[in-house]
């Protein structure tokens, strides 16, 4: 009987680590076009209720999936418009209508100013994996440089300094930023990516490492 439970379990423990990355994705993919789809789902004001919504009040799975073709066709309309002349300038006027209104400004400025910094490219903007002592000495976590630009910091401690996004395992949109002196940190060469899914397995997947150039072979006693 106890090796039939043995087997059992370890039969169980196998289908699981077989059918928990497919469910998992899925459950996310399904949260992720729900949550999409609050938003588009409202550019079906035009046609009738009864059409796009069943009994329940809901709408329709795939009226959901046309609203979200539509809204991905909206954003690159959009995003082609933007690139001539007046779409800049329909931006711009937008920028100016938006910085109007009172605290909505400041929203609407700290998420542009967000944007900005992780879709134009900017130097170390969530680009860099590094290694530093934290929270205390001996003790080391990974974190992601966020800028390299501090400069009241840096004057007053005559030091140069980078922001360091410090995520939470295994969610790693959570987390804190800590400034730290750029002696003290520690550049990794593995990518943004290797590092999400470091964070994401609790540390399950480690990276391949590679260096870039072999270890220097430790010279031997010279003969006299």
């Amino acid at each position: 009987m106890k090796q039939t439970l043995l087997r059992w379990r370890a039969n169980f423990l196998t289908g699981l680590a077989v059918v928990l990355p497919a469910v998992i994705s899925i459950a996310i993919f399904r949260w992720l076009f729900g949550t999409v789809s609050n938003v588009t789902d409202t550019l079906l004001f035009f046609l009738p209720h009864a059409w796009t919504h069943g009994p329940d009040g809901l709408v329709f799975w795939y009226w959901s999936l046309t609203a979200l073709i539509v809204g991905i066709l909206i954003v690159i309309v959009l995003g082609r418009a933007a690139r001539n002349y007046l779409g800049r300038k329909m931006i711009k006027f937008m920028d100016q209508v938006m910085f109007q209104v009172p605290l909505l400004n400041k929203i609407y400025g700290t998420v542009k100013q967000v944007n900005e910094a992780f879709s134009t490219g900017k130097k170390s903007s969530f680009k860099q994996v590094v290694l530093f002592e934290y929270p205390r000495a001996g003790l080391y976590s990974v974190g992601f440089v966020t800028s390299d630009e501090h400069p009241e910091a840096a004057a007053r401690l005559n030091r140069k300094l980078l922001g360091v996004f410090v995520p939470t395992t295994p969610n790693p949109t959570s987390g804190f930023l800590i400034v730290v002196p750029e002696e003290e940190v520690i550049k990794l060469d593995m990518s943004v990516a290797d590092g999400i899914k470091y964070i994401i397995s609790l540390g399950a997947i480690t990276p391949a490492y590679k260096p870039l150039l072999p270890a220097s072979p430790v010279p031997a006693n010279p003969v006299d």
